[in-house]
């Protein structure tokens, strides 16, 4: 599937109004344009570990959230942002950031999710933002895009900051390229402290939908952004 035939909604995916995790699929079966079929109908896969060839369709009854015209970077962290501490690209190691994201104690990233979101990536529809000291890739977030909604699959940190900093120049980025919905599937402390909120279903699905309506690119910049663009665009709060 070219990333301009996005998917429509479906009434293929049918799912229970009272559970999160519903129907272990035959990961056989998988494929990526199943995967963006299933996102736009507000639903996403996962495992419950690294090892473990079972994959669930998820379908929160709270979605987690990040309102872009809501992002919240602490002066700490503005001080962070600013100073020459981390390097940040953009789609270069789009592999390494899933790896920094599956290597810890708990992952929902198997080798089939693995192989089904780098060929999303290859696709155009899968981007990574990176944060590097130096050669060493520290931290970063990766997800996937359709219309003017942004999954955010998972972020990682190696060092201080560096997930809070690739998030505030994700929603940079989404914010200037026309972006209009970052989910986040769930909420955590994290998420919250810098502007994460959870929302029903129901909502979710309207915001998911009209963002299905309209087109945006998240490569269309015609330059990095720097550090003071990125604080600026957040509205900074204390």
């Amino acid at each position: 599937m070219s990333k301009k035939a996005a998917p429509h909604r479906s009434a293929a995916f049918s799912f229970a109004q009272t559970r999160a995790k519903v129907s272990p699929m035959d990961h056989l079966a998988l494929t990526p344009e199943l995967i963006l079929q299933a996102y736009a109908n507000g639903v996403f896969p996962m495992a419950e570990g690294r090892d473990d060839h079972e994959i669930f369709w998820v379908d929160p009854r709270e979605r987690g959230i990040i309102p872009l015209d809501g992002f919240h970077i602490s002066r700490s962290l503005a001080k962070v942002i600013r100073s020459d501490r981390f390097r940040v690209t953009f789609n270069q190691d789009f592999e390494g950031v899933m790896e920094g994201c599956a290597d810890r104690d708990e992952t929902w990233i198997n080798d089939t999710i693995f192989e089904l979101y780098g060929a999303l990536h290859a696709m155009g529809f899968g981007h990574s933002l990176e944060i590097w000291q130096g050669e060493q890739l520290v931290g970063g977030t990766y997800g996937l895009t359709l219309g003017t909604a942004f999954f955010g699959e998972s972020m990682f940190s190696r060092a201080p900051n560096a997930s809070k900093v690739a998030l505030a120049y994700m929603v940079a980025r989404l914010n200037r390229t026309g972006f209009t919905l970052f989910d986040t599937q769930f909420l955590t402390p994290h998420l919250a402290s810098l502007g994460g909120i959870e929302i029903p279903r129901a909502q979710y699905r309207e915001l998911l939908r009209n963002a299905l309506q309209a087109r945006a690119d998240i490569t269309a910049l015609a330059r990095d952004l720097t550090p003071q663009e990125v604080v600026q665009d957040s509205g900074q709060r204390s």
